[in-house]
């Protein structure tokens, strides 16, 4: 079984990130964008723990903003969401998923908590965990993946 932390939109905030490492003790993070520096220093931090991370739309980088990667079986699509316009709705980012073939489909840009499976595929957003919206605590998300029974279990959990 693996634990993810799944973090987005960090904006410059580093101590919720080291918070939420620090409760989750996860096998893996994954930074969904908005900052790519803030991943870095995330990853400088915790240097035994691998790091995934995607460019988001405050981003100065050349990496590729939108990944799949593969965890205990299960395919992963990681994006910040600005390239699915996902303020707007979610169905580029449908589309992209269910054409790929993933079991679930990580994004933040919408500063907002977000979780829902459509047509198989978990939809998944942790929120902000450095600029939330107005009265809304920062967030972030917890997916469990275990490959030896094939299943996937998330949560948000609120600083």
């Amino acid at each position: 079984m693996k634990k993810i932390l799944v973090l987005s939109d960090s904006h410059g905030k580093l101590n919720p990130m080291f918070l939420a490492v620090e409760a989750a003790s996860p096998d893996l993070m994954i930074h969904l964008g908005d900052c790519w520096e803030d991943a870095g220093r995330l990853k400088a931090k915790f240097p035994q723990i691998p790091m995934e991370r995607v460019p988001g739309n405050c981003d100065y980088s050349n990496e590729q903003a939108v990944r799949i990667i593969e965890v205990e079986g299960k395919q992963l699509l990681i994006c910040h969401g600005h390239t699915f316009n996902v303020k707007m709705g979610y169905l580029n980012l449908e589309l992209k998923s269910e054409e790929l073939g993933v079991d679930a489909a990580l994004f933040g840009h919408t500063h907002r908590a977000y979780y829902e499976y459509h047509n198989g595929i978990l939809f998944f957003n942790p929120g902000s965990i450095g600029s939330p919206p107005f009265e809304t605590p920062a967030s972030y998300g917890i997916l469990e993946i275990d490959g030896s029974t094939d299943t996937l279990r998330y949560d948000v959990r609120f600083l």
